[in-house]
């Protein structure tokens, strides 16, 4: 198993230039953006195992990712 990071511009490849706007002009977004990209960065080094933690962790984690990634598609949607 491959373990590479799920980056924002990967997972909405149609919306890198909303996600540029969106990080700069909404407080709120670059917030969601930097968790995101926090948590995203944490799944990472476990999967890659730099960082040895329980399972439960990092199943934490990814379901913190994916919550992230839902409210950011969702603002996605309502800026286009």
């Amino acid at each position: 198993m491959t373990h590479v990071p799920h980056g924002l511009h990967e997972e909405f490849p149609n919306a890198a230039a909303a996600i540029s706007r969106l990080k700069i002009g909404d407080a709120h977004f670059a917030h969601l953006v930097e968790g995101y990209e926090a948590a995203n960065r944490e799944i990472h080094r476990i999967e890659a195992g730099l960082e040895p933690v329980d399972d439960a962790v990092l199943e934490a984690l990814k379901k913190k990712r994916l919550k992230l990634k839902d409210q950011i598609a969702a603002m996605l949607r309502t800026a286009a």
